[in-house]
């Protein structure tokens, strides 16, 4: 009888352990060997319109505005876009730091919303009022907090739209901070971007970051922006691209210069606030999104289980650490590439520990796919 369930327990190791090698081999491999080079002297062929919602930013936008408005998207007679702030109900003076430095910028304008939308929680409605005024057919999204990496993030994020493409997916990491918590904020943001960067180049695009995303205008409002999902807090960056992207329409662009960072939470109370808001849109993505990201998930969280309990039945102990060597290898390999392709390569010495830490993770965030999130993105 012991002899029987430990080898139904080796056979399932073996089976968890093979579905996850395949995942890395045939998906997330193509982040890991992305060859695409960008041009940064490539001249703007669209111009360009940047989107950003401000809530009580005051003290964070001096410190990344800037940069979004010194972008080397230059035309014979001046920049290719425009810059659109638009200020959510700011309680603090972030409508005065905007009226002081808009006269100094012609490509710079910002909007006030001084009434709160009933029944649109989060900022979809001061989101699509900014997608409303904009002059531009090509909008890029960002956040208050967010500082492009550098001079040329808008020129290479523009050159992704090419052919028949109407979405841009970029990478927004996290500064390197000390600490245990970004080494763990950090490890789920690279992630989370070897998914859904690996599976839009795989022809299954599920969703984008706002921190970094790029899509037409006309896309928007020809599928009536964010009513289906309106009523849900999050969702204006993940469930509006689950929604109306495919293989044909979605493009990545994957390169140092076209990242754009942000702060990382500094306690681990935000983050998992954050991390549940976030985590609480999940369930609304397309059935088959759904079940492919829920496999992974499933077999990533029983790999370590089923190890340590296939490790006790002797007749299949080599076979078992064969097991677990092969595809530790494979992982390690794919995962060092696609760690230097978005420059997190110093997370490499940590990743089999935070690999492990994701059982954890996988607990506590889980429960969000199942309740309601807070009403509020701030």
């Amino acid at each position: 009888m012991l002899d029987n369930l430990g080898l139904i327990i080796f056979y399932c190791f073996a089976a968890v352990a093979g579905i996850q090698v395949l995942y890395y081999l045939f998906v997330f491999s193509r982040l890991a060997f992305y060859k695409r080079q960008f041009d940064e002297s490539a001249k703007p062929e669209v111009p360009l319109s940047v989107i950003i919602c401000a809530k009580n930013e005051e003290a964070v936008l001096p410190k990344t505005l800037p940069q979004v408005l010194g972008q080397r998207y230059l035309n014979g007679a001046g920049p290719e876009y425009e810059v659109i702030v638009v200020n959510d109900n700011s309680e603090d003076d972030t409508k005065y730091y905007l009226r002081s430095i808009e006269p100094a910028y012609a490509h710079f304008r910002h909007i006030e919303i001084k009434q709160s939308a009933k029944f649109i929680p989060g900022k979809k409605y001061p989101l699509s009022v900014g997608i409303k005024g904009a002059k531009h057919d090509t909008l890029v999204l960002t956040d208050a907090d967010c500082k492009p990496s550098s001079t040329y993030w808008l020129s290479y994020m523009s050159q992704g739209f090419e052919g028949d493409k109407e979405i841009v997916l970029g990478y927004g990491p996290y500064y390197k901070k000390k600490g245990f918590l970004n080494k763990v904020i950090r490890y789920e943001t690279f992630f989370s971007a070897m998914q859904y960067l690996s599976y839009a180049m795989s022809g299954m695009p599920y969703m984008g970051v706002g921190r970094n995303l790029a899509y037409k205008k006309d896309l928007f409002f020809k599928n009536k922006g964010f009513t289906t999902h309106q009523h849900i807090a999050s969702g204006d960056d993940d469930l509006f691209i689950n929604k109306v992207s495919n293989a044909k329409n979605t493009a990545v662009v994957i390169d140092k210069n076209a990242f754009a960072f942000s702060e990382p939470k500094d306690s681990w109370k935000t983050w998992f606030r954050q991390k549940t808001r976030h985590m609480s849109t999940g369930k609304h993505y397309k059935f088959g999104h759904k079940l492919m990201l829920g496999i992974f998930s499933l077999t990533h969280f029983l790999f370590y289980p089923l190890f340590i309990a296939a490790i006790f039945y002797p007749p299949m102990q080599q076979i078992t650490l064969g097991i677990l060597g092969g595809k530790l290898l494979i992982q390690g390999i794919i995962m060092f590439c696609g760690m230097k392709k978005l420059g997190e390569q110093d997370l490499f010495w940590y990743s089999w520990f935070l690999d492990i830490f994701m059982l954890l993770y996988y607990i506590i965030f889980t429960p969000a796919l199942l309740f309601k999130a807070k009403s509020t993105w701030k």
